[in-house]
């Protein structure tokens, strides 16, 4: 038998598909193949399967289909995708197509990926790939494809031949026509296509439809969509704001979201803005430029950083070297004209700090700045686990100041540089847009970042992250350097990223298709989700805190009233209440019972999430509420509350309005509660009138969240509407409270 022949296939077969997924892919040798990180490759396998199981499979005819894929800011979401593809390959799927950054370093960075990953040139025999990038007619692109595509048809070609065409191409109009032109001289009528969009949520988008009119790249991809009749388009991103709050209607609005776990050793915002927060330092507003501030000489935070990182660079070289890159990122602004001061300062400082190192030891200047720089290495060896000693610090502070590479990143000279990492273990690079979304800085340490919040729109300002990443294991060589009200906006947007991922997550489980999900998440009013231009419906912000949240409709379903009564009288059961030494005067009621020091924990499992409410308007308005103690519970896991039983567990009455129903039978207004809380009550007349009950309002704990669990009739005293109703107050203090954003479409 000739060693030419290809190994055998290797196919692993998932036994179902999970809920919502439209088909069941196979693993076969391409996706096998692939070099992922060991402890997570059956995560992203398994992950990649339930996204193509949710695309239009390999066998249909004339559908289309759009997702998202969120993952997080430098979290591998290209391991993603190329993992994708590969299994795109392994499904039959005849065309892949990536549009792979807005920039050429970029564009060049993801497509170099793609090519290693995928192994397009290391393997010369049976590749079952036809790669092409930046296709254009001239070239004959259209001929090349025409003649891979023919094998697929062909009763005679062997496996080895039909070959899975690789398009790479830039997102940029002038590329995508390209692309355009060359596949309108080729027949896609039953060609199964996977068009990955990198970074989906930029650029593509429509960024004139507040104009009525259509954006020159936006109508590029309308275009490239067009000419694949059988085709799935997935957004991949890391900030899904835009896609999912653009008008249902439009073309690239997705109808389902998928989320990519990052793997174990990932550092994102929680780990810095919340666990890690030493890591994170301020930078005074004094020594952040802008119109009102001037600066004439080196910030001294930008000098502190730098030694913090040449320090780094010294114990890298003892240590072994981090991702065999160590770097730091200096990223004062959008603006070119302050990186070339900038760079100037980063290039100065290193300089002159070599030639006082040159210096005798007993020289004065030597002996400071080498104080200075043991004050930088107690710093870094705070937060090491074994940090070297001084001394071996000291022998290669020299070698790492003089083996670094400064550089300032922008398109000054006509086109932004391209980094050779191989070429120098230390880099320090001074730039501003060329380094935001999607530019990798390898071995990333410090980074200065004395940029202001701008606008303050959350997707732009996350992805300014580029200090994120797998860098577990050199964790305690990071330092942040950001302005206090940037390094707020990263903390809020912690919050937000969470929120949104577990409602994107519980979701997708339902199956139901993502124009049926309620677009309300919580978002700090600090931020703005995303730039106005691409959004034509109108969203709000909502207070949700320092108030009281109940339902409606607690008694619209008989089966709800019966499980709710279960419900209270289960955790009466397990938490026995006492007495109230709160006001109470009143002559014949009931007295209000405490549980006072509950776990809140204890409170949201047995309770909360478990108290039935039928009404859809009610669970709209007590989701978020639900979400909230989640998310006050993972900074705070040990917070207690006050639970109330009111009137001793007695039922009251309360008047209820009924619904408004017009003639054809369609209702204008649901029921209402009158008053659910008893008003303050006094006794006496004149100078005799004292308080005897502050009110219902007011029977709340002095701290934290507060539960009152009510019995209630429902009705006319003679026309009751339902009896014994258990329902549930909450109480969110000012403390907790956080903005929710809510846009009326879906849901």
């Amino acid at each position: 038998m000739s060693n030419d022949n290809p190994p055998p296939l290797i196919v692993d077969v998932l036994p179902a598909a999970p809920q919502g997924d439209r088909w069941v892919p196979v693993i076969g040798s391409e996706a096998q193949g692939l070099n992922l990180p060991a402890g997570a490759r059956d995560q992203i396998l398994s992950e990649a399967c339930r996204i193509l199981g949710r695309c239009v499979p390999p066998n249909a005819r004339d559908t289309t289909q759009t997702g998202l894929v969120v993952g997080f800011v430098q979290s591998g979401k290209t391991t993603g995708f190329t993992t994708l593809a590969a299994l795109a390959r392994d499904n039959g799927y005849r065309v892949v197509i990536v549009i792979a950054g807005t920039t050429i370093p970029l564009f060049a960075q993801n497509r170099d990926r793609l090519v290693r990953a995928l192994r397009l040139e290391t393997r010369p025999r049976h590749l079952p790939w036809r790669h092409m990038s930046q296709p254009k007619t001239q070239e004959q692109a259209h001929v090349s494809i025409r003649d891979a595509l023919s094998h697929w048809n062909s009763p005679t070609a062997t496996p080895e031949e039909q070959r899975t065409i690789l398009i790479t191409v830039m997102k940029h109009h002038q590329h995508l026509q390209n692309l355009i032109d060359v596949l309108q001289h080729v027949d896609l009528s039953q060609v199964p296509t996977l068009l990955i969009d990198d970074e989906g949520d930029q650029a593509g988008l429509n960024t004139q439809v507040n104009q009525g009119e259509e954006s020159t790249t936006y109508r590029r991809i309308l275009a490239l969509k067009r000419r694949l009749p059988v085709h799935s388009y997935l957004q991949f991103t890391a900030t899904p704001q835009a896609p999912l709050l653009i008008n249902l209607v439009d073309v690239l609005s997705p109808s389902f979201a998928e989320i990519l776990t990052p793997g174990d050793g990932y550092v994102g915002g929680h780990d810095f803005f919340v666990e890690h927060q030493d890591l994170v330092r301020d930078i005074p507003a004094a020594q952040i430029p802008s119109i009102n501030v001037v600066l004439n000489s080196p910030p001294e935070t930008l000098i502190e950083a730098m030694r913090l990182f040449f320090v780094g660079v010294a114990v890298g070289y003892i240590t072994g070297q981090p991702e065999q890159n160590c770097s730091m990122m200096v990223h004062p602004s959008q603006r070119r004209d302050p990186h070339q001061q900038f760079f100037n300062w980063v290039a100065g400082a290193r300089d002159e700090w070599l030639s006082i190192l040159d210096l005798p030891e007993g020289d004065p200047d030597r002996t400071d700045l080498v104080a200075d720089f043991r004050a930088a290495y107690d710093d870094v060896a705070a937060t090491l686990i074994a940090p070297p000693n001084w001394e071996q610090v000291l022998q290669h502070l020299r070698r790492a100041l003089s083996q670094t590479e400064v550089r300032e990143v922008n398109a000054r000279r006509g086109r932004t540089p391209e980094i050779g990492w191989g070429q120098f273990y230390s880099w320090i690079l001074v730039g501003g847009q060329a380094m935001d979304r999607g530019f990798t800085v390898e071995g990333l340490t410090v980074t200065y970042m004395p940029r202001s919040l701008g606008l303050g729109n959350a997707d732009t300002v996350q992805q300014r992250a580029r200090f994120f990443g797998y860098k577990r294991n050199y964790l305690g060589l990071c330092r942040i350097y950001v302005g206090p009200d940037v390094r707020r906006a990263f903390r809020n947007y912690v919050e937000h990223e969470e929120d949104i991922h577990n409602e994107l997550s519980r979701f997708g489980a339902t199956g139901r298709p993502l124009s049926d999900w309620r677009r309300e998440f919580f978002l700090d009013r600090q931020l703005r989700p995303t730039r106005d231009n691409v959004i034509n419906t109108a969203y709000q912000r909502v207070r949700l805190g320092d108030d009281w949240v109940y339902p409606e409709g607690p008694h619209d379903s008989d089966e709800a009233i019966q499980s709710n009564r279960n419900l209270f009288g289960s955790f009466r059961q397990a938490h026995p209440f006492g007495v109230y030494n709160g006001i109470d005067l009143r002559q014949n009621s009931r007295r209000n019972l405490v549980l006072e020091n509950v776990p809140l924990q204890a409170v949201h499992e047995e309770l909360l999430t478990r108290f039935r409410v039928p009404r859809l308007d009610d669970s709209v308005q007590l989701g978020p509420v639900l979400r909230l103690v989640q998310l006050h519970l993972i900074d705070y896991p040990d917070e207690t509350c006050t639970v109330f039983l009111m009137a001793e567990g007695h039922t009251r009455r309360r008047a209820y309005d009924p619904e408004l129903i017009d003639g054809d039978g369609t209702v204008i207004q649901r029921g209402t509660i009158k008053e659910l809380f008893q008003g303050r009550q006094y006794a006496g007349r004149g100078a005799q009138r004292q308080e005897t009950y502050p009110g219902d309002r007011e029977i709340r704990g002095a701290s934290g969240i507060t539960v009152q669990l009510h019995y209630l009739d429902l009705g006319e005293a003679n026309d009751l509407i339902a009896q014994n109703v258990p329902l549930l107050s909450v109480w969110i203090p000012d403390a907790i409270a956080r903005d929710s954003l809510i846009q009326p479409q879906g849901g």
